[in-house]
């Protein structure tokens, strides 16, 4: 029985291995076509689609095996599972060759289908929606899953309800297979063309060693302040997040380092989690790259790239600025000091050449787009360039070069699962354009906006944050904006607003419950319950939820709208600073001293009443002055402790 056993765990393991390897392998590949596709230019969009999307879905089957899923039990449920992959594998390979069979007839689309054509095409459906459950849970699938069933049962549903007159299972297969509606639609051709590169960039990065040179330049930025280790983490994830595609990598990559070093310092473990999550969640808002957002959005709106950095740049700092106040009132009243002088990280001149490992490929990327060439040549030389400066720079990547192999095959695999969460997103995309339902849920939202722009902006919101649980940023971003981006230019919002709008949600919706990605990868690291540490999140990152509304508002804030005007800026900004600091110690129930409640729920009025004048246009600019005076003479009379409550609060707390 022993023997059995041992045979049939190295027999598990052969197999493991050979997944392992085999996804690499894929991966690898995927890498290696993307950089030279980035420099030489696609040979073909059509077959680089079908192929691509083959090759993404076949290395996330290997990735993710459904035996996986048995845990321990018997050999021969593994056995079972496997051999339902092979077939998921093998019926991926014929709907791609059906598909690539019919490519050059759908240019044209003067092609009619048997009913072998639209089986096959349901089973290639099938496959996608399979592998995006395992990458991305039941969420996503279940979405697209009631997308699929409202296309084909829409006909039973009122007319008023959003009902239409029903297609079957034949014209939504082909809508969603053959042509360039669906899967193989215009949002995959961006994300092959323009985002995967900078996926491989940010792992190519990480791998030369940038990230932890990071981490020690923001630990000495920070040394000096109360929160100290809770403001490196923020630095260090802002900075990391921006070339990260992904939040959760963000989160493992310097959370496994700054969480513990927070809960050390005197952070409790929610809170340490929460600022992690929060602050690599943020990372995709900061420019200049934006986890590859930049790009994307450069090229769905037809705009410069720097000109989209420019815009989403006053935004970025709020949010950071509410992390960092968040963070320093946290630690002020959990009276925790700054790191010991003997503690501190210092800048040396070894530090100050390993950062050239991560300043270096972000110039490279600026000069070659102001030179006027595309991102995807600019994403090629920051590749090459973070390549040369890790091996010149970093020792041990000299000693052990074939890393950087193996952060290539990793990078690969990365994009594949961006890549196979694009292709469902466009199951979602084809029944939408064959429904037409997008259209009519523009129309209804726009007809909220005549009555109330504040309803249409709150369902809106709400919608990303629903659209956007548990996907990567990227497809989140690309499947809100194409659903919901109508509905906002046709209430006459400016378009750079409406994408930066639906992005920020799209990005918030990673800490937002109950899916909450970023939250489940911090939550483990610090040892936190998740319901904790996501209600955390949402308290420091809260001025995130506001800004959209005000830059839509106030379109000064983004530097770069026609309707730019100096005097509404600096009215925007001094109303989302009176409101980040209102809020923020009403929050904590700190300022200087502790706040009761009476007190709080004040600085929770005003700080509110300004996003609330700006968004309902009722005298913004006096509102907002009103209301940033109040708030100052209350922290001076705190400060001065003309309260006697705070200072109550204060000596409780401090006996606690």
């Amino acid at each position: 029985m022993t023997e059995s056993r041992t045979t049939d765990g190295s027999h598990s393991r052969v197999i493991d291995n050979l997944r392992l390897y085999g996804s690499l392998a894929i991966g690898f590949a995927l890498a290696v076509h993307t950089i030279y596709a980035a420099f030489e230019g696609l040979f073909d969009i059509t077959y680089t689609r079908g192929l691509i999307v083959w090759a993404s879905v076949v290395a996330c089957l290997l990735a993710e095996p459904l035996s996986r899923s048995v845990g321990e039990r018997s050999t021969g449920a593994k056995l079972v599972c496997d051999l339902f992959d092979l077939v998921l594998i093998g019926a991926m390979t014929l709907s791609i060759w059906y598909f690539l069979s019919a490519a050059e007839n759908l240019n044209t689309m003067l092609v009619s289908y048997d009913s072998t054509d639209v089986a096959i095409a349901f089973v290639g459906v099938f496959v996608v929606l399979e592998t995006t459950r395992r990458m991305f849970g039941l969420p996503l699938f279940l979405f697209i899953l009631a997308v699929l069933a409202y296309g084909l049962l829409g006909d039973n549903i009122p007319r008023s309800w959003g009902g239409h007159s029903g297609f079957s299972l034949s014209a939504t297969t082909e809508m969603v297979w053959y042509g360039f509606q669906g899967v193989f639609g215009t949002p995959l051709s961006i994300v092959i063309q323009v985002v995967l590169i900078y996926i491989i960039f940010g792992v190519i990065l990480e791998t030369t060693g940038a990230s932890s040179s990071l981490i020690r330049v923001a630990f000495a930025l920070t040394g000096r302040t109360r929160g100290g280790v809770g403001h490196a983490a923020i630095v260090s994830s802002a900075m990391f997040g921006s070339m990260s595609g992904s939040v959760v990598a963000n989160v493992v990559g310097t959370g496994t380092f700054t969480i513990p070093m927070m809960i050390k310092r005197g952070f409790s473990r929610p809170s340490a989690g929460a600022i992690e999550a929060a602050a690599s969640t943020g990372g995709q808002i900061m420019p200049p790259v934006m986890g590859a957002a930049a790009f994307l959005m450069s090229d769905l709106l037809g705009m410069n790239y720097l000109t989209i950095c420019l815009a989403a740049l006053v935004p970025a700092l709020f949010y950071y600025g509410g992390l960092f106040l968040a963070v320093s009132l946290d630690a002020a009243r959990s009276g925790i000091q700054p790191i010991p002088r003997a503690e501190r990280q210092t800048i040396d001149r070894e530090t100050v050449v390993k950062c050239l490992m991560f300043i270096l490929p972000i110039i490279t990327i600026i000069t070659v787009l102001v030179m006027g060439r595309s991102p995807s040549i600019a994403g090629f030389y920051a590749v090459a360039v973070a390549v040369v400066a890790g091996l010149l720079i970093n020792p041990d990547l000299r000693r052990q070069p074939l890393s950087l192999l193996r952060a290539v095959a990793v990078g690969g695999r990365s994009g594949a699962t961006i890549i196979v969460a694009v292709a469902a997103i466009g199951v979602v995309l084809g029944v939408l354009n064959l429904t037409g339902v997008g259209l009519a849920f523009a129309s209804n939202v726009a007809s909220l906006g005549k009555d109330s722009l504040f309803l249409a902006l709150l369902l809106t919101a709400l919608t990303c944050l629903l659209l956007g649980m548990g996907m990567p940023t990227l497809p989140a971003y690309l499947i809100i904006v194409l659903v919901m981006g109508r509905s906002l230019r046709q209430l006459g919002i400016d378009p750079l607003a409406v994408h930066l709008f639906v992005f920020y949600f799209g990005v918030l919706s990673a800490i937002t419950p109950p899916v909450a990605v970023a939250i489940f990868a911090a939550a483990p690291i610090s040892g936190s319950h998740p319901i904790g540490t996501a209600i955390s999140a949402l308290r420091l990152a809260f001025v995130g939820f506001i800004i959209p509304f005000v830059f839509v508002m106030e379109p000064s804030l983004l530097l770069v709208t026609e309707s730019f005007a100096w005097p509404r800026f600096w009215i925007g900004v001094a109303a989302l600073t009176t409101s980040l600091w209102a809020l923020s110690t009403a929050a904590a129930g700190f300022d200087a001293r502790h706040l009761g409640m009476g007190r709080r729920l004040i600085r929770v009025v005003l700080g509110l009443a300004p996003i609330v004048a700006f968004v309902s246009r009722f005298h913004g600019a006096e509102v907002t002055a009103i209301c940033a005076v109040l708030v100052i003479a209350d922290s001076v009379l705190v400060r001065r402790g003309k309260d006697t409550g705070a200072h109550a609060g204060a000596k409780t707390q401090v006996e606690s």
